[in-house]
């Protein structure tokens, strides 16, 4: 049986001060137990809550990158407030940035809601991790997850110097 580490991170100045409740960083967490248990894998899951700050941010994740966290997925910080700041964060700790997922999720949900346009998540590759970038909105979470979920343990095998292509 495969085991995997992953970090869920919901940047939120609100939830991180216990204002209210974290649903989309659960929404992460539930959905990747479910596909991973689906698949005969096992995930151990570290969850942090942190505000809207990018060295917060950026610690956290040059920590877990240099551990080799196989999925790291954030939520929140990816609209254009002002204390959105995730894909400024994250991008310079890409060695290979994956464009295409996050293209189709806003091209496919942008049909539908005008809104989906407006995200600057992003996807790619530090070192061995794979990090995914989502907004803040459980909805979009789980639509996002939904599409992210198709690829995952493809990535993960590619990352890890896998040659096998699926036949699709």
């Amino acid at each position: 049986m495969a085991e995997f580490t992953a970090l869920v991170v919901t940047l939120s100045d609100r939830a991180s001060k216990g204002v209210y409740e974290d649903k989309s960083g659960e929404v992460i967490v539930e959905k990747l137990n479910s596909y991973l248990e689906n698949a005969s894998a096992k995930v151990a899951i570290t969850k942090e809550i942190i505000p809207d700050d990018a060295t917060t941010l950026q610690q956290l994740l040059e920590m877990h990158i240099a551990l080799q966290t196989d999925f790291i997925i954030t939520t929140g910080g990816t609209g254009i407030g002002p204390r959105d700041i995730t894909p400024e964060v994250v991008k310079p700790l890409l060695t290979k940035e994956i464009p295409g997922i996050m293209e189709v999720i806003r091209v496919k949900y942008g049909l539908q809601f005008a809104s989906a346009a407006l995200s600057r998540s992003i996807a790619g590759v530090a070192d061995k991790s794979m990090i995914y970038c989502l907004p803040g909105s459980p909805k979009a979470v789980s639509e996002y997850m939904d599409e992210i979920l198709k690829t995952l343990l493809h990535c993960h095998k590619m990352i890890q110097g896998s040659d096998d292509h699926p036949n699709t």
